[in-house]
């Protein structure tokens, strides 16, 4: 079966993000934060892993030497290997847990089958017979609320009047009214285009009386606002146990807030807001609100917020409790007051943002905090009022969409001091928790699946390597020389990571395929371990391993080498090391995930276009195609065909294809990975190699902040000096594009991009 592949050849530009790892997504990532450290295990912990591994080093020697061409007995082998390596030791074990109580996340409800950026989840009140799944596109689904159900219903499907082109746009929230079950009345919080104005709609709709459904053409519009950036729309709504309907709207959008939005009382962007919409058409103002009688904004419930995503009602306290996404180096978790000013953008989290020595007097400070080590846009959460886990009630679980990691806040009874501890690494894109009359907890990933969260019964001790020779993936007397069951690779258009330099490995284990997308991506299969070694100076400084669990979950985990060069340690946080001369960062776990995200594949680098080159292959001395080697060594699960000139190829940087593909290139390895569709990526860029320049959101227009230059585009044709996407990567500050995994300008790289910007005549 020969593979039919299209790339349109579009650019893609900066601005983005893409972790030390890289564009070449390749070897994983880093260790986690605030993973409790164990002791090292002993060298010989497992010593038939040991055996095997070496035994698979002295096999590979045997079956796959210089001179052995037995595919080929009469003509030089067109494969840079000759075997498919045997791979009995280096597969992805278990994630290490060490959380104060083992938990896990089980499907639920897949029968159904996957939803479309699904942003929210809830029950009808009173009624605990039915799910009702929000996505993204404009669309509710009602299925039973039973273990095996197979169908759904639409229960309202208003994609005609929902805009979610922006990012952060689209049906964004719902509440059924207290009284839903004789009045009919769901609110729905959704943007739509409205003449080209990006605008916020709180809508009410009513029951069909014939059917579990919502009517479309009942809609009353009860408020509008007018949005000014396509980001930080907020649009989380639910009723409080007053009765009385909650909003959430962030700031407007853009960067850091240009309209002081926040803190302009006058406004209701940055803001909660409460209104009544049984005492009033379309509402009333509640007669608490504080600023019912003037001053402000009668709708202002609280202020200062830049965009708090999802909110929640603690079930037994009735606490509002909110996450509010940061900036750039904090995210917040606020317990939400009427009347509070949390300090946005005096503020953020619990730092001064604008002012260097910010007045807090009168701001509400957050209840927690995280940087940008653990991840980097919080998901607000429920507290836990269920039975199945006992050690959880009480507590406010929240997660982080890029890194997947998901935290409870407990509250010392003593003294009413609350402490975050990771509970979870999901390994998912959280977009949004729901919760069930009950207190359980249930979570959704933006990738499509609804999961509930679950205790682990009979936790096992955690096995997780500790040393690098006891992975299984490199010699267990030398780990500097990779084991026989890892294959190396390379690429077109590597990722800038300063003056390291890498080498770079995957194994996927026996039995198992590659997958290729229509796109070219590779799709490794559950068990698979991608390796990198990076070296500075010519000292070994880290190893990092990339690896997908056998539950599907990608997780990154970094070894760090000793002084002697003789082992490297498993890391539980990310550090920053000094290497002779230069400071080198090693990331954390969740920094490693910022860009190795699910929307982004997870394996960045591998794919058809980057590994589409030749390579000089160590076992045999011979060099050949990756691809063609790989498709004759039975690693694919369908064959590419013979010919790799019909296949993707990316072309390196200073090779001689026309600047405008080597620019997309490069711009596509560092930045593609969070500015696509779903992305972590401010704005509406994608930087995909494939997408048109006409279509990537890049030529000729505004920059969601425009550092102070008169005229700004993201990419102004002709001018670097007035591109942004030029001054960011040449910026070493909070400005830097990537903003993670380089600390350095890239000369190669800004000459490049510069050289492109110059040449380009007029956008498409």
């Amino acid at each position: 079966m020969v593979r039919s592949f299209v790339l349109t050849g579009g650019l893609a530009a900066l601005m983005a993000c893409s972790g030390n790892i890289g564009a070449s997504a390749d070897a994983g990532s880093e260790p986690v934060a605030d993973a409790s450290a164990r002791p090292d295990a002993s060298a010989d912990a497992d010593a038939s892993a040991t055996a095997d591994a070496r035994a698979g080093l002295d096999d590979a020697s045997a079956d796959a030497g210089p001179g052995d061409s037995s595919l080929h007995a009469d003509a030089a082998p067109i494969s840079g290997l000759d075997l498919r390596p045997p791979n009995r030791t280096c597969v992805a074990p278990d994630a290490p847990n060490e959380a104060p109580v083992q938990l896990r996340l089980q499907r639920v409800f897949a029968a159904v089958g996957g939803f479309t950026r699904p942003l929210f989840a809830a029950m009808a009140p009173g009624a605990s017979t039915r799910w009702y799944v929000l996505e993204q596109p404009g669309r509710v689904w009602v299925f039973d609320n039973l273990p095996g159900v197979n169908a759904r219903a639409s229960f309202i499907d208003i994609t005609d009047r929902v805009d979610d082109g922006p990012n952060e746009a689209g049906l964004l929230g719902m509440a059924f009214h207290p009284d839903y079950s004789t009045n009919g009345y769901v609110y729905l919080s959704y943007t739509a285009d409205v003449a080209g104005q990006l605008v916020s709609r709180i809508s009410r709709f009513t029951k069909l009386s014939s059917e579990e459904a919502l009517d479309p053409a009942s809609e009353q519009i009860i408020l509008t606002q007018d949005q000014p950036f396509g980001n930080h729309n907020g649009g989380c709504i639910q009723f409080g146990p007053d009765r009385l309907l909650y909003i959430a709207l962030g700031d407007g959008g853009s960067g850091g807030d240009p309209q002081g939005n926040g803190q302009n009382l006058d406004v209701l962007l940055g803001k909660i807001l409460r209104i009544d919409v049984d005492r009033g058409q379309p509402y009333a103002i509640p007669s608490d609100n504080p600023f019912a009688s003037g001053g402000g904004a009668a709708e202002i419930y609280a202020w200062g917020l830049r965009n708090p995503w999802r909110f929640s009602f603690d079930l037994e306290t009735g606490e509002l409790w909110a996450g509010d996404v940061g900036q750039g180096a904090q995210e917040e978790i606020d317990l939400i007051v009427r009347g509070g000013n949390y300090g946005w953008r005096t503020m953020e989290g619990d730092r001064c943002y604008d002012d260097p020595g910010c007045d807090r007097t009168g701001l509400v400070l957050p209840v927690a905090t995280y940087g940008r080590n653990e991840g980097v846009s919080v998901t607000g959460g429920v507290v836990y009022r269920g039975q199945a886990i006992s050690e959880l009630v009480g507590q406010y679980l929240y997660a982080d969409f890029s890194s997947g990691r998901m935290w409870g806040l407990s509250e010392d009874p003593m003294t009413g001091a609350r402490t975050p501890s990771v509970l979870l690494e999901t390994g998912r894109n959280i977009a949004s928790f729901a919760q069930s009359h009950d207190g359980e907890v249930f979570l959704l990933d933006l990738g499509g699946g609804m999961y509930s969260l679950e205790r682990v019964n009979n936790p096992q001790p955690s096995t997780f390597p500790q040393r690098l020779s006891e992975t299984g993936c490199f010699d267990p007397l030398d780990p500097k020389r990779p084991g026989a069951a890892l294959i190396p690779y390379d690429l077109n258009a590597p990722l800038w990571s300063d003056t390291a330099t890498k080498s770079r490995y995957f194994a996927i284990p026996d039995g198992t395929t590659i997958g290729v997308g229509a796109d070219g991506d590779l799709d490794f299969p559950n068990g698979s371990v991608l390796a990198k070694h990076f070296s500075l100076g010519g000292r070994w400084v880290e190893t990092r391993l990339f690896m997908r669990h056998l539950d599907g979950r990608w997780a990154g985990y970094t070894y760090h080498w000793n002084d002697a060069q003789t082992e490297a340690t498993l890391l539980p946080a990310g550090r920053r090391v000094q290497v002779g001369t230069e400071s080198w960062l090693i990331p954390s776990r969740g920094q490693c995930l910022q860009c190795h995200s699910q929307v982004a594949g997870g394996s960045l680098g591998l794919e058809l276009g980057q590994l589409n080159r030749d390579l000089t292959y160590p076992q045999t001395g011979r060099t050949r195609n990756q691809l063609v080697t790989l498709d004759a060594i039975g690693v694919f699960t369908s064959t590419l065909g013979g010919d790799v000139t019909q296949l993707p190829r990316y072309p390196s940087y200073g090779g001689p294809e026309p600047i405008e593909l080597r620019a997309r290139a490069y711009l596509h390895a560092n930045c593609a990975g969070c500015h696509r569709p779903q992305g972590l990526g401010r704005g509406q860029m994608d930087l995909r190699f494939a997408t048109s320049l006409a279509d990537s959101g890049l030529c000729g227009v505004p920059e969601n902040g425009d550092l102070g230059i008169a005229g700004a585009r993201i990419v102004a044709p002709g001018e670097p000096s007035r591109s942004v996407i030029s001054h960011r990567m040449s910026a070493l500050g909070s400005a830097r594009m990537p903003p993670l995994g380089s600390e350095q300008v890239d000369p190669v790289g800004t000459a490049l991009i510069d050289a492109w910007i110059r040449a380009l005549a007029t956008c498409p």
